[in-house]
C-alpha cells in the first residue's frame, strides 16, 4: 500500500482558486463603501479663493454677482431691479437664463461679514442648481497690520 508521501503516486495538480479569502474581502469594502459613499455626497462643490489670489482681470466677462445682506435677502446684479431683493425661484431662473446665454460668465457670491454661514451656503446651492460650474466668494483685502513701536 503507497502511502500519502510515496514520490511514486501520481497527483493530479488541482486548478480549482479559494474564492472564500476575496469574497470575504469584498465584503468588507462594500461594506466601507456603503458607510462612506453618503458622506462623501454631501457639500457644495466651490472654488475657494486662495490667500495670494489676483483681483479679476478687468477684460473678463462681466461676473453674475448674488449679494447676501446681513438680513440675509438675495439680491442679484442683473434683471429689472439689482437694488430690489429676489426669491429664491426667481434666482434660479435668472441665473439659469444669464448662463444659458453666456456660459463662460463667472458666478460670485458677496455676503455681508454678520449674515449666517447656512444663508450663503443655501445661496451656493441655489446656484448650482441654476448650472453655475463654480462659485466664487468676493472678499476684501485685509488692513495692514500696523507694528507698535518698541521703546
Amino acid at each position: 500500500m503507497a502511502s500519502q508521501f510515496d514520490p511514486r503516486t501520481k497527483r493530479k495538480p488541482m486548478s480549482d482558486i479559494n474564492v472564500v479569502p476575496y469574497i470575504d474581502v469584498m465584503l468588507v469594502l462594500l461594506v466601507i463603501f456603503m458607510i462612506t459613499a453618503p458622506l462623501l455626497t454631501t457639500g457644495v462643490e466651490v472654488d475657494l479663493p486662495q490667500a495670494s489670489a489676483e483681483p479679476i482681470d478687468k477684460d473678463a466677462a462681466e461676473p453674475l454677482i448674488v449679494t447676501v445682506n446681513k438680513e440675509g435677502d438675495y439680491y442679484l446684479s442683473v434683471g429689472d431691479n439689482p437694488d430690489k431683493p429676489i426669491d429664491d425661484q426667481a434666482m434660479v431662473t435668472l441665473t439659469a437664463a444669464v448662463l444659458k446665454h453666456k456660459p463662460a460668465t463667472p458666478v460670485m457670491i458677496r455676503g455681508d461679514g454678520r449674515v449666517e454661514y447656512s444663508k450663503v451656503v443655501y445661496a451656493m446651492t441655489l446656484l448650482q442648481r441654476a448650472g453655475a460650474p463654480s462659485v466664487g466668494l468676493i472678499t476684501e483685502a485685509p488692513e495692514p497690520v500696523k507694528k507698535k513701536k518698541s521703546k
